[in-house]
């Protein structure tokens, strides 16, 4: 009797530290999560404005990589980031938080969705 009580407290024990390890396993594995997208934004007229909001958006804990078009009617920011440390919305909070080249207290950049 006592026997069978050990083996099934081991193979207890056995399960909850395998489904610990593959949980960590999988958070590892999601925190490492490299994302690609671009975003489109709107009222961009000159190329300090495509520097300003590439900077603020690199600013952000999570973004690896942001590279901009040239500036135009819309200007394409393509970015690589890890999802675990910044979301798409704090992005394009980012961006539209961005003050205007000509006037700072603007907020004139807008993110086509």
């Amino acid at each position: 009797m006592k026997n069978s009580i050990r083996i099934i407290a081991a193979t207890f024990l056995l399960t909850v530290f395998n489904l610990d390890g593959q949980a960590q396993s999988s958070n590892a594995q999601h925190a490492d999560t490299v994302k690609a997208t671009t975003f489109k934004v709107k009222g961009i007229t000159c190329a300090t404005d495509v520097k300003t909001i590439a900077s603020n958006i690199e600013k952000l804990a999570g973004v690896i990589n942001c590279k901009a078009d040239k500036p135009g009617a819309t200007t394409s920011f393509e970015l690589k980031f890890n999802p675990a440390r910044v979301t798409e919305k704090e992005i394009v909070a980012a961006i539209e938080n961005t003050g205007g080249c000509e006037n700072p207290n603007d907020r004139p950049y807008k993110v086509k969705q």
